[in-house]
């Protein structure tokens, strides 16, 4: 890496730098999953020649009722897979999401920073906020950018290596730390998202299957959430204080790159600041637009059928439109008052800037796209999910273990499927009912997915953004690779992991209410 550090490492230290080595000795991540593409072909063919599969309960959507539902592995090469590879391949790829909010964020994320607003308003930030307090509220702002979906992950992880890089601190700890904080604690927020709704829907028909009356509402999970923000903040800020950037030491940038920027002076320039102050004004002019679209009884955004404004509304499932005219609004703004953006044709050369640097990340998504299809097609992700639920499903223990051993499982099954309504559309069926007739509140088993399905997505590379994290770490060391970010990760999934689980047993056993 590009740092100094001539203190003694400790072992964890030296540990870690091994993972380091041995991971950046892996190919490039194109070259990964077409192997990885090639073994999943290969298992097709041989799980499915001994006729490998699981059987369930599921809940039939039209009668409610409970059925027995088989899934077997198929294979990629028979006559019914050769067909799938054959027509999937450009389908595989536009039904990728991960590719349009990238470009959509980018789009509006691009003028903001060819503006300039991006590194005014870290200056700004580090100008006003202690020092001490940087780690803090940067994992505070990648918590909470879960409520924006994926954006976070765009936003989030460049600003927080610029933010680190603008202090002298060293700007790969600050991009670990944003990518920790938005990844690991992906499915809690203080606030209501598109996710809560999706994942009550599925809670609640169950719950039904064992009490036609119950009813999980939104705001569920709203004080463990609450509460998991807080401590999460605080842990991952700890984690990088004190194993992160010690062990990255002082960072030494590569002043012959092509990629080194030199840090811009923490003090504002009156252009700058007047800047700020027109970008301010756009974001109160937006504000109040879409206080319209929304506020009113009636308002476009809200949902037709019931009127709500929070759950499945226009409004929350669109929230990366609001995210690109927040940066695209603000930045053209920033722009006419800093006199860095003055015509509309500035602003098109800066979106152009910003898709034009996607292109490496776009075909590694290409490739990754297709291998997530293929995977999906064979079963094999819901035959392993299944399984390992039935040998939890089956164990003689008491009701706090399974809960714990859930958590294990979901976090297992996370490095392979990373989507969270996919797996809890799995695991919810057989759970939710399970602890239920055990005395346990299906709330509490939300919870406890919620625990399980975040920490894994910092270090798996089926993350669909982990390409682009190794992408970010290259601009501040050219030799990064998937090991250096697996190396960095690695504590904070760890720790993550297991102190989250603790919270949320300790929770359990004082009986705490989940939610509202």
């Amino acid at each position: 890496m590009s740092a100094s550090n001539t203190a003694p490492k400790t072992v964890m230290q030296r540990f870690l730098d091994a993972v380091e080595r041995v991971g950046n000795m892996v190919p490039h991540p194109v070259i990964i999953f077409l192997i990885l593409i090639g073994i999943v072909m290969v298992l097709s063919v041989l799980l499915s020649l001994f006729g490998v599969s699981v059987t369930s309960e599921v809940i039939n959507p039209e009668t409610n009722e409970i059925e027995q539902n088989t899934v077997a592995i198929r294979s990629l090469l028979d006559g019914d897979g050769i067909r799938f590879l054959y027509v999937s391949l450009i389908p595989n790829f536009m039904s990728f999401t991960a590719v349009g909010l990238m470009i959509g964020a980018m789009i509006g994320a691009g003028v903001a920073e060819e503006s300039g607003l991006v590194s005014a308003l870290i200056r700004k930030l580090v100008i006003v906020a202690p020092g001490w307090a940087l780690a803090y509220i940067l994992a505070f702002a990648g918590i909470m950018a879960s409520i924006a979906a994926d954006a976070g992950y765009l936003v989030l992880l460049p600003l927080a290596g610029v933010a680190f890089l603008t202090v002298g601190r060293n700007p790969l700890a600050g991009l670990a730390l944003g990518f920790a904080s938005v990844a690991a604690a992906f499915t809690v927020n203080m606030l209501i998202k598109p996710l809560d709704a999706v994942l009550v829907e599925f809670t609640n028909d169950a719950a039904r299957l064992v009490d036609p009356n119950a009813n999980v509402g939104l705001a569920s999970n709203l004080w463990f959430s609450i509460v998991s923000v807080l401590f999460l903040t605080v842990l991952i800020a700890f984690i990088n204080n004190r194993m992160i950037e010690p062990r990255l030491g002082k960072y030494v940038p590569d002043k012959s790159s092509e990629t080194y920027e030199e840090p811009a002076a923490a003090k504002l320039s009156a252009e700058e600041s007047r800047g700020l102050r027109f970008a301010l004004f756009g974001l109160i002019g937006l504000l109040v637009v879409f206080a319209l679209l929304t506020l009113p009884p009636g308002a476009p955004l809200r949902d037709p059928a019931t009127g709500e404004l929070i759950g499945s509304s226009p409004f929350m499932n669109g929230l990366i439109t609001l995210i690109v005219l927040l940066f695209l609004v603000t930045g053209w703004a920033y722009g006419i008052g800093a006199g860095t953006v003055r015509t509309l044709s500035d602003v098109i050369k800066a979106m152009e800037k910003a898709v034009t640097g996607l292109g490496a990340t776009i075909f590694l998504f290409f490739v990754l796209s297709q291998f997530v299809a293929y995977f999906t097609f064979t079963n094999m992700g819901t035959v392993l999910a299944l399984s390992l639920a039935s040998v939890l499903q089956t164990a003689q223990i008491g009701a706090l273990p399974l809960l714990v051993g859930f958590i294990v499982v979901v976090a297992i099954i996370d490095l392979l499927l990373t989507g969270a309504i996919a797996k809890w559309a799995i695991f919810a069926p057989i759970f939710v009912p399970l602890l239920m007739k055990l005395g346990v509140e299906p709330e509490a088993v939300l919870a406890g997915y919620r625990v399980g399905d975040s920490p894994m997505n910092a270090i798996t590379p089926l993350n669909a953004y982990f390409a682009l994290v190794v992408g970010f770490a290259q601009k501040y060391d050219k030799n990064a690779g998937v090991g250096t970010v697996v190396s960095l990760m690695l504590p904070y999934t760890v720790w993550i992991f297991v102190l989250w689980t603790v919270l949320f047993s300790i929770w359990k056993v004082l009986g705490l209410p989940w939610g509202v």
